[in-house]
């Protein structure tokens, strides 16, 4: 029988969908009170793959890729996207959201985000939160899964995901254990 294994410690990552500047602001101190310093941003991309959040959420959408600097156990995925869910109706304060936080974790390889939505490649995490691994590493790359968000698959954040990579592989190297 195999022995069962130390998990390793993975980094949380939030990819940030918001209109109003002053939401991105609000929603980045909820995110920092809640999960720590941020150690990583990317650019603001335009969202405009598709308009799937428009009627809810206005035009002119960005996404920002943040990325935490503590390291995480990866089944404390699940409180965070809680969390998460409630800090986008806290900053919209009614029924349309105003922000849309997809909060995950990254390991040496892969990106998983959380959901609260079903569907045949998702994993059931408990208390209704799901895994979903929309990307994959290898041979030095990111690459989306056929599932993904239509921003990840023309890999416009390959080299955020790449950065944030060698960041979390780096705090690894140092604190091999150090888990928040």
């Amino acid at each position: 029988m195999a022995e069962i294994q130390p998990v390793a410690p993975v980094k949380l990552i939030a990819a940030i969908l918001w209109s109003q500047q002053s939401t991105l602001g609000q929603t980045l101190d909820l995110l920092t009170e809640s999960f720590g310093a941020i150690d990583f941003q990317s650019a603001d991309y335009p969202f405009d793959t598709t308009d799937y959040y428009q009627s809810e959420m206005g035009e002119n959408l960005k996404r920002r890729i943040i990325a935490f600097n503590d390291l995480i156990s990866p089944e404390t995925i699940v409180k965070a996207k809680q969390i998460t869910n409630t800090m986008e109706m806290t900053i919209s304060g009614c029924p349309a959201r105003t922000v849309n936080i997809d909060i995950g974790f990254i390991d040496h390889n892969k990106l998983v985000l959380a959901s609260v939505k079903d569907a045949g490649q998702k994993i059931h995490l408990g208390q209704g939160i799901y895994a979903d691994m929309i990307c994959r590493y290898q041979a030095g790359q990111y690459h989306a899964l056929p599932w993904a968000f239509p921003d990840f698959k023309d890999n416009r954040y390959r080299s955020e995901l790449l950065a944030v990579r060698k960041i979390y592989l780096a705090q690894r190297k140092a604190h091999p254990h150090t888990i928040r």
